[in-house]
């Protein structure tokens, strides 16, 4: 099957975003907070005396009037932040078309490209590209901004609820190839350490190893030695954030480069790194799933970067 590769390949100039109006409902756990106190505490990207300042300069808002930071916020009102125009972080904005029918429609992240809007992100992101090509494309899942590979979309609701319904049913399939530190005993490691927050620096938590955190599986093969690395396939039974990188790293091997998550899964007390990151090699090499009109088994396989290739079978684009 041929791929259709959509936009430029390279780290292009930054681009200029229009603006955008971020809103939120007000939930029962801040009633009674203040609008400055709210953000500053639900908004950690930003410190109270930037919320204050966009407060002042008029650019929040609560039910449709100017917000001020003594505001009290009520359960059910409506926050916005009008952002306005600003230039986005650089990106690679092409992506490859690997499958598309009436119902789905596959695509190859590359690397440094958000699947979603956020972090300054917004028009350079997977979504906003695919639905420039597709506006109806509704995303499945995400991959995190540094891990390349296949981006399942449905082209339409039912679609998308068929597909939602496979992934609470922890039947959809996804293999990931990756690169990770370490010479292992055995060749099939299965980890089930169980994942969720623990406290950040910088954004206040993040998901890592914690055993009060939710149940997690991870299953990796060895691919192929590399003198203290190793190339291994990984499939994952559960879709926590990070799941690989932490379940890796957990297991005594974390992904070769990650700047995030070492020896053990949990992020120092101290580290001023953040989970979008570059530095680590991770590839979603194929998703399986049925097909959302004709339940039939489906998979599209993408092949890895050249450092990270090995014996992965089928080639990009193809759908068994």
């Amino acid at each position: 099957m041929e791929v259709l590769v959509v936009g430029d390949t390279r780290m292009g100039a930054a681009n200029r975003a229009s603006g955008h109006d971020y809103a939120e409902q007000v939930g029962a756990e801040a009633c009674g907070t203040s609008l400055l106190s709210h953000l500053a505490a639900r908004h950690r990207h930003s410190t109270p005396a930037e919320w204050a300042s966009r407060i002042a300069a008029g650019l929040v808002s609560v039910d449709g009037r100017l917000g001020h930071s003594a505001t009290v916020l009520l359960a059910g009102q409506t926050v916005v932040w009008h952002r306005p125009p600003w230039v986005e972080p650089d990106a690679p904005t092409a992506f490859a078309v690997l499958h598309r029918d009436e119902d789905v429609l596959a695509v190859a992240k590359p690397a440094g490209l958000p699947t979603l809007p956020g972090a300054g992100f917004l028009d350079n992101t997977l979504l906003a590209r695919v639905r420039a090509l597709d506006p109806g494309a509704l995303p499945v899942h995400r991959l995190g901004r540094w891990t390349s590979g296949v981006v399942l979309f449905a082209r339409h609701r039912e679609a998308a609820a068929c597909l939602a319904r496979q992934l609470a049913e922890r039947s959809v399939g996804k293999r990931y190839r990756a690169l990770a530190t370490g010479r292992p005993d055995r060749d099939e490691i299965e980890v089930t350490v169980p994942i969720g927050p623990v406290p950040h620096a910088l954004l206040g938590s993040v998901h890592a190893a914690s055993q009060r955190g939710r149940p997690a599986a991870t299953r990796v093969s060895v691919v192929e030695r590399r003198n203290d690395a190793f190339l291994c396939d990984v499939r994952i039974e559960t879709g926590r954030p990070h799941q690989i990188r932490i379940h890796l790293a957990a297991a005594g091997h974390p992904l070769v480069g990650d700047p995030l998550y070492p020896l053990g899964g949990v992020p120092a007390p101290d580290t001023r790194a953040v989970p979008g990151d570059p530095g680590y090699l991770l590839h979603s090499a194929e998703i399986s799933f049925r097909h959302p009109r004709t339940a039939e088994p489906s998979s599209v396989t993408c092949a890895p970067p050249p450092v990270l290739r090995g014996l992965v079978p089928g080639a990009p684009g193809e759908v068994r």
